[in-house]
């Protein structure tokens, strides 16, 4: 109780840094917990989409059991009643996860049936049927026809029901009896089947049915119990087939079930060929087990080392309190160990003050971790939280231990050092404080050098693309977020700004020597003290140089991720919304009146991905119908038929018939239209074929209405080009590559085939880029859309639309069927950006950005506030000795102010130019190997100008907050109370 008594007084005499120190061992627990809370939230998305998407076959939490008799075996009925038993009974309690459907079912050998009233019933159809008992059956299914089984087995007449279609197939009627041969020689006499009724499913989607509605049309179901008493224990039928599925649902799987729970499903085999054997699992959910905890694992461990430099920071500020308020205690510390307490009492007030804290954290921590966790669920880009469906998060014993690890962490970090001064006296205690000018550690070991030897090393093995491997990255939305990536600039931080803190005295004592004969006194003092005690300020200054060089980065990176990849999607797509309509199409061969009418054109071909015409006019159009014309998105044209002509006739060509244009541009929800036409053609320069290139046929006005531009690929905006076009119709734009290749230059003349039509072009301009067009992929042509079709016959087009803002498409795709045309692919880019932020990984990286940003910035405000009001605090006598010297309030203000900017600012400065240089250096390799040549629109590096400005605003506050608490100082001091006998605590 003393003790209890004691460490409380001496908690409430230094509040503000107990306090401080709970703060951030909260944010420790918080950060860490919500991560797991994240992956598992995330995890369980994943799960419900993947069972969304997985319509065909099985579900995904599938599990299904067969015991399949092999040979003449016959299966020990004792024991097929145990493994039945271990099924229905023990087997769900194992897997803990409720399940949506449970299917027992058996049979015997399918036999071939032999009616018993030839008259009645057609001896010659063949009837190849199986007799099964399955549970559940009469909760499954309708009766159309008839009644349903007796339990019962009555003179040898075995009742059963047929799935209604079995009953057309085979030529069954209800009442009919058939003789069943038992085969397998085992001497035993055919059973006398008699058909009672039909049924039909009433959901044939439901996963009852697993086995799949066509395995079951040649099946015979009678009652279970009667399967059982008769067929297996009184005729001793052997058992042919046993089946045993379960359709778990698994939304609520945690990322601490994943491991266990497939441990038990390959246990399961052992376990079913012990109890009977022949008995095994054919289907279980492992495989998707094994890749939910392959995407789980792979998303903790990115996030994780996300924030790990924000983490760690949370801990070096938990020490830097620690050590701020032991610094404070350390005169006690040595004064009790001198007066009799232990080393043990003394470790003992300080472990248990941990723990006291530790616990409250614990409490508190998980709370905030799920808010956090919630925070990275809904975010959708740095600093951007939207209002949508919220991640499933929950606490679990993951995040938990998680939590506890942390608490563990921080109390040993902030208990060591008290185990240091618990063992000095006050005699080593005052020698300590006659050596605080000593070097720190790390700059004895020059831990800053090898730090940044092994940067460089990060930095070779970056540019070499050896740690920038698909297996061992992440990919999202075609970026590589590798873990490294931000774990090597961190230390690329840290040992950048201890390096920094290492040259700072020297600069100290440079400026200090060449000033001294002229700079003002507070100036001179100011750089004698810091030059004196520099090394008082390394934790503070350390501190502002990682919270603003990890928030430069972290902004940076986040930016950098989320515009190229938006950047990459909207470029591939060109514009917000691309249609490709039906065109009628009319053969040459025959007068319009009879080449198939409006049927043949609603089916004659359609413009595709690549522009070119889809499907062809085959066959048979003298009747108005197109047996062949194709209609869908993204295949190439098919060469037209004649129709009625035979095999030796040449092919006739198409006609295309233009839809009416004009009627998109007053569609509700769109802003702009424009005509682009895209067809691959046959390039000849200086009379040579060069090969293939994309055609792209433009109305330049309406184009640079609707495209998308990113103005820094060009040399001169991109609307120069365009009135390039509108200036020579016969105009046309080449890529930058293709020029070079073929050393082709403004003003020289190329032809393009189009439709089998030489056209001729005047090269106007070269563009490395244009929106959707890959040049090294295959070379582009840019060319006026009317000049081509009064060369070449007209082609089927697509339609680029520009959308206004939250304008659907929905809407515009029932007034085109209204006008009767017929839309053969739409692509919105919209949709595609949607999808791309509902990634969990990319929430995952931006959400842990932003709040470890956030997180470090309110750390770095609260230590800079602490470090300052406790270092004034203590130096009051030495500001009472300078005001008794002499010096005035304006003077010791003035001097305090430069003592701020010498630290604070130039930490500051150094922590935004570390940022910025490690974006420059390190950013660019979020670029996979695969598309670091390829990547269309070339990468760049972003820096907000939103971002800085916020760093900026805290920077202000923590400096504002900073003067303020020196002015306090000041007009509070007293000197005839500062100059006093004794020494300062």
């Amino acid at each position: 109780m003393p003790m209890l008594r004691f460490l409380f007084r001496k908690m409430w005499n230094t509040r503000w840094l107990t306090l401080s120190s709970l703060l951030g061992l909260i944010m420790a627990v918080a950060f860490t917990t919500s991560i797991p809370m994240y992956a598992d939230g995330s995890l369980k998305r994943v799960v419900t989409k993947s069972l969304q998407e997985k319509t065909g076959g099985l579900p995904a939490g599938s599990v299904l059991i067969r015991y399949q008799a092999a040979g003449s075996d016959r299966a020990d009925l004792s024991a097929l009643t145990d493994v039945d038993q271990y099924i229905t009974d023990e087997l769900p309690k194992d897997i803990a996860f409720p399940y949506q459907a449970f299917v027992r079912s058996y049979s015997i050998r399918a036999s071939q049936l032999i009616p018993d009233d030839t008259v009645k019933v057609d001896p010659s159809k063949k009837r190849q049927m199986a007799l099964m008992s399955e549970s559940g059956l009469k909760d499954q299914v309708e009766l159309k026809q008839g009644d349903w089984y007796s339990d019962q087995v009555q003179n040898g007449i075995v009742e059963a029901v047929i799935l209604e279609e079995a009953m057309y197939r085979n030529d069954i009627h209800v009442g009919d009896v058939f003789n069943y041969p038992i085969s397998g020689g085992f001497g035993i006499a055919p059973l006398k089947i008699k058909i009672t009724g039909t049924v039909a499913p009433k959901n044939d989607g439901d996963p009852y049915w697993f086995q799949g509605m066509e395995g079951l049309v040649n099946a015979l179901f009678m009652s279970e119990r009667g399967f059982n008493t008769y067929i297996l224990n009184e005729k001793r039928i052997p058992l042919n087939l046993g089946n045993w599925y379960y359709a778990f649902d698994l939304r609520n799987i945690q990322t601490s079930q994943l491991s266990p729970l497939e441990n038990k499903l390959e246990r399961l085999d052992i376990t079913l060929f012990q109890q009977l054997k022949n008995t095994r699992v054919d289907v279980s959910f492992i495989p998707i087990l094994q890749e939910f905890r392959t995407q789980s694992l792979q998303l903790q461990i990115l996030l994780f080392t996300l924030a790990a430099p924000m983490i760690a920071m949370v801990f070096y500020y938990i020490v830097m309190n620690a050590r701020q308020s032991l610094d404070r205690q350390r005169s006690v510390i040595a004064v009790l160990r001198s007066r009799g307490a232990s080393t043990k009492q003394i470790i003992g007030i300080y472990l248990l003050e941990g723990l006291i804290l530790g616990c409250t954290a614990l409490i508190v921590g998980p709370m905030l971790g799920w808010f956090m966790a919630k925070s990275i669920g809904s975010s959708s880009g740095f600093l951007t939280f939207v209002d949508r469906q919220s991640v499933p998060v929950g606490v679990s014993m993951e995040a938990l231990t998680y939590g506890v690890a942390a608490v563990l962490i921080a109390t040993l970090a902030s208990v060591i050092p008290a185990i240091v001064f618990a063992r000095a006296s006050i005699v080593s205690y005052k020698q300590k404080l006659a050596r605080s000018d000593r070097s720190p550690f790390w700059q004895k070991w020059f831990l800053d050098v090898v730090l940044i030897g092994v940067v460089a090393y990060g930095y070779y093995l970056f540019d070499q693309r050896q740690l920038l491997s698909a297996q061992t990255g992440l990919t999202t939305d075609q970026l590589q977020v590798h873990p490294l990536l931000f774990f090597v600039p961190a230390l690329s931080i840290i040992s950048l700004g201890l390096f920094f803190l290492r040259i700072f005295p020297w600069l100290l004592r440079l400026w200090n020597w060449l000033g001294k004969r002229f700079l003002p006194v507070p100036v001179y003092l100011t750089l004698t003290q810091l030059s004196r005690s520099a090394q008082s300020y390394y934790p503070l200054m350390l501190l502002l140089i990682l919270t603003l060089g990890l928030g430069v980065y972290n902004s940076s990176a986040a930016r950098t991720i989320d515009l190229n990849s938006t950047d990459r999607t909207l470029y591939a797509y060109g514009t917000d919304v691309v249609l490709q309509t039906v065109w009628e199409g009319v053969s040459d061969a025959l007068p319009q009146d009879q080449a198939g009418g409006q049927s043949g054109g609603q089916n004659g071909g359609t413009a595709g991905a690549g522009g070119e015409p889809q499907g062809g006019a085959q066959g048979g159009q003298s009747t108005g119908t197109n047996n062949n014309g194709g209609s869908g998105a993204g295949q190439q044209g098919g060469t037209p038929g004649a129709p009625g002509a035979g095999m030796d006739d040449p092919p006739p060509k198409l006609r295309y018939i233009e839809p009416p244009f004009e009627l998109y541009r007053e569609l509700q929800g769109v802003d702009h239209a424009a005509r682009v036409l895209r067809t691959k053609a046959n390039v000849v320069v200086s009379g040579k074929s060069v090969g293939q290139g994309m055609l792209m046929g433009i109305d330049n006005v309406d184009f640079a209405k609707v495209a998308w531009f990113r103005n820094d690929l060009f040399k001169v905006h991109p609307y120069q080009y365009l009135n390039l076009l509108g200036t020579y119709e016969q105009a046309v734009i080449v890529p930058s590559s293709f020029a070079e290749k073929n050393h082709v230059k403004e003003g020289d003349l190329i032809s393009i085939a189009v439709q089998q039509q030489m056209v001729e072009f005047v090269v106007v301009a070269t563009v490395p880029y244009w929106p959707s067009q890959y040049p090294d992929e295959i070379p582009f042509f840019i060319a006026n859309l009317e000049y081509v079709y009064d060369q070449a016959p007209v082609t089927p087009y697509e339609v680029w639309l520009k959308m206004e803002a939250g304008a659907k498409v929905a809407p515009i795709m029932e007034a085109l069927a209204d006008r009767q045309i017929e839309i053969a692919g739409v692509k919105d880019v919209r949709n595609e950006l949607i999808i791309q932020k509902k990634h969990p990984a990319r929430g995952g990286v931006f959400g842990i950005l932003s709040l470890g940003f956030l997180v470090s910035v309110l750390v770095s405000l609260i230590g800079y506030i602490l470090y300052w009001f406790f270092n004034l605090s203590s130096r009051v006598v030495q500001f009472g000795v300078l005001r008794a010297m002499g010096l005035s309030r304006k003077q010791l203000t003035g001097m305090l102010l430069l003592e701020q900017g010498f630290t604070a600012g130039l930490s500051i400065a150094l922590g935004i130019g570390i940022g910025k240089l490690t974006s420059y250096l390190f950013l660019p390799f979020l670029q996979t190997a695969e598309n670091v040549k390829t990547q269309v629109p070339p990468f760049r590096v972003i820096f907000h100008a939103r971002d800085t400005d916020q760093l900026y605003i805290v920077v202000a506050f923590m400096m504002i907050t900073g003067a303020g608490l020196l002015f306090l100082h000041i007009r509070r001091l007293r000197v005839h109370q500062a100059v006093k006998l004794g020494e300062e605590k």
